[in-house]
């Protein structure tokens, strides 16, 4: 029985989320491939998980007899999160970009899950789990468009999620989604709507094909 980890981190809710429809119409194509299958989902917005402070990252360097109190329970919410993702069978992620990057909820549910020695190192324990990134944004950064070099969103996620954490990194990338929403970008709205189309059908591609290999 196949088991999902959904996160988004959107801060917009529900129809006025790009990112969200996308992982939404994802998710439910995966659900009807795995009806008996499992979904883990956290909406990170709604509910952030903590920023790693120093009782957190003390933890991970010290033996468990000796950790404080306040290093234990900080401790104890990173592994959580990081048990979620090592049994995860296919994570979905939606990652919005908001000024030029990821949102801050979803750098610190990353921060969480990266622990040298377990989930980063000689061998990652998530090794090879695939990962579907949702990664909209307001305008295009795509090669050769003026913006190109301030994508840091697909350039660091790719670095983190296959580069630290061993994972196979997918993405399906909604582009122009400000242009509905901005008079200067009137002329650009069939380019948005092409691409919203394009991700939509890249969603459910997806997430059949994904279901498909891992009943394999």
């Amino acid at each position: 029985m196949a088991s999902l980890l959904h996160i988004d981190s959107s801060l917009y809710p529900g129809g006025l989320s790009a990112s969200r429809a996308v992982t939404d119409a994802f998710r439910k194509a995966w659900e009807e491939q795995h009806p008996d299958g499992t979904v883990i989902y956290r909406d990170l917005a709604a509910a952030p998980v903590p920023h790693i402070g120093i009782d957190a990252h003390a933890a991970a360097f010290a033996a468990p007899a000796d950790r404080t109190p306040e290093q234990s329970a900080a401790f104890a919410v990173r592994m959580t999160l990081i048990e979620e993702f090592e049994r995860a069978d296919a994570i979905l992620i939606g990652a919005p970009m908001y000024n030029f990057t990821i949102p801050s909820t979803l750098k610190a549910w990353l921060d969480n899950v990266i622990l040298p020695g377990r989930t980063t190192g000689e061998a990652p324990s998530a090794e090879g789990t695939p990962v579907t990134v949702v990664a909209s944004r307001g305008g295009s950064y795509a090669p050769g468009t003026p913006r190109e070099g301030f994508e840091f969103v697909q350039n660091y996620l790719e670095a983190v999620l296959k580069g630290s954490l061993g994972l196979e990194p997918d993405f399906i990338v909604p582009e122009l989604t400000m242009a509905p929403r901005n008079a200067a970008m009137s002329d650009l709205v069939p380019l948005y709507e092409a691409s919203r189309e394009r991700a939509f059908a890249d969603a459910a591609t997806k997430a059949k094909a994904l279901a498909e290999r891992l009943a394999r």
